[in-house]
């Protein structure tokens, strides 16, 4: 099996700092020695909450079922070491996404929940560039002086046919910030590249595990939990304390703007007030738009603005503009009309960047729109942060 053929010990490529991972683990061993400060809460019927923050790999896209994918087969691992705990997964992954929407998206898809422990995938949405440097770092900073004090864990995942990702600035916060780090790439993608793997024997489209990738992704996942759990007892370490940023830091807090908490001024946009049950309806809590010269306008604080909108795949459909602080010579252009097949996308854009701290503008306004528009331009939200 291929599976046979991995190292997982290679994956390891940041110990890190095992603190806040060996409390999580005490606190859901044994309630038989509370003398150990503030532990052994699963076994004293306390319970503790494993998280997992991603994209696409984390949603578990191309698995068979939820329970293959490799966030869940973790989740299970956390069951079957501590049996006598209550064990809550959450599952924070949501497609096409990056760093940047994570940071914006933290408090209310994982803080909320209250985790103890929590996976950060994100090395395959990410590029590797000063910008993702910069939004992965806020979202580090934001999960980690979280008041629960969440034990974290940077996954990275890889692209199975050129083994490219954003490990290398990822896993520099990482070491930066002595949060472990465990790898696809060395272990993986390693005997995908010296082909002692096929490409499709564990991925259909190079990017995306089947279910048995997901095992192998998970396998070397535990491999780690179960390295720091049969040391468990050996060391004492202490936390970390926060270090200086090594980025400007714009990323940190981070407020997203829809209709359930911004009323904008809106000459020719509707809101959608269409119930949303779950994280990933992504095309909810937003306002449409189908009349060219329709316009929106938020008045946001912050230091970065960014701009989320549907590209569909269903076209043509209304292209807009966007406009910060009234500098139309400026503007970007919002295209509708998503050119790929997999289906429609919430889209990203970066509006500016390190502005002075304050409060800024955003307008939105439709510039283009066709006799045979097939749906209207989406507008999901307003993305302000510092």
């Amino acid at each position: 099996m291929a599976d046979k053929l991995i190292d997982n010990h290679l994956g390891i490529v940041n110990c890190g700092n095992w603190y806040r991972i060996k409390k999580v683990m005490r606190k859901a061993k044994s309630g038989s020695i509370l003398a150990i400060s503030g532990i052994r809460k699963a076994k004293s019927g306390e319970p503790i909450t494993v998280g997992f923050l991603g994209g696409s790999i984390t949603q578990g896209c191309l698995s068979s079922t939820p329970e293959t994918c490799y966030a869940y087969l973790v989740y299970e691992w956390w069951k079957k070491q501590f049996p006598d705990t209550s064990v809550t997964y959450v599952n924070a992954g949501i497609g096409g996404t990056t760093s940047q929407f994570g940071v914006a998206r933290a408090d209310s898809d994982l803080l909320s929940h209250h985790i103890d422990f929590s996976v950060v995938e994100f090395s395959v949405n990410d590029d590797d560039n000063a910008h993702f440097l910069e939004t992965y770092e806020g979202l580090i900073r934001h999960l980690y002086s979280d008041e629960g004090k969440p034990a974290l864990l940077i996954v990275n995942s890889v692209r199975y046919d050129d083994g490219c990702n954003a490990q290398a600035q990822h896993n520099h916060i990482g070491e930066v910030y002595q949060i472990p780090c465990v790898s696809m790439k060395p272990t993986i993608y390693a005997k995908v590249a010296d082909g002692s793997i096929t490409n499709r024997e564990i991925t259909q489209d190079d990017l995306h595990p089947n279910d048995l990738g997901h095992q192998m992704m998970a396998d070397v996942i535990i491999h780690f939990l179960e390295l720091v759990y049969a040391n468990l007892e050996h060391e004492r370490e202490q936390d970390n304390d926060m270090p200086a940023p090594i980025t400007q830091n714009a990323y940190e807090h981070s407020t997203r703007w829809q209709n359930n908490n911004y009323d904008p001024v809106t000459d020719g946009f509707v809101r959608d007030d269409t119930p949303q049950n779950d994280i990933r309806e992504i095309f909810r809590k937003g306002w449409t738009a189908s009349e060219k010269g329709a316009n929106i306008t938020f008045e946001v604080e912050g230091s970065c603005l960014a701009v989320q909108y549907r590209k569909s795949v269903v076209q043509p459909t209304p292209i807009a503009k966007a406009i910060v602080d009234g500098d139309e010579e400026h503007a970007m252009i919002l295209d509708g009309n998503f050119e790929e097949t997999w289906g429609d996308s919430l889209h990203l854009d970066t509006l500016a960047e390190h502005l002075p701290y304050g409060k800024h503008t955003v307008r939105i306004e439709l510039i283009e729109t066709h006799e045979d528009d097939k749906v209207p331009f989406y507008l999901v939200s307003v993305i302000a942060s510092h």
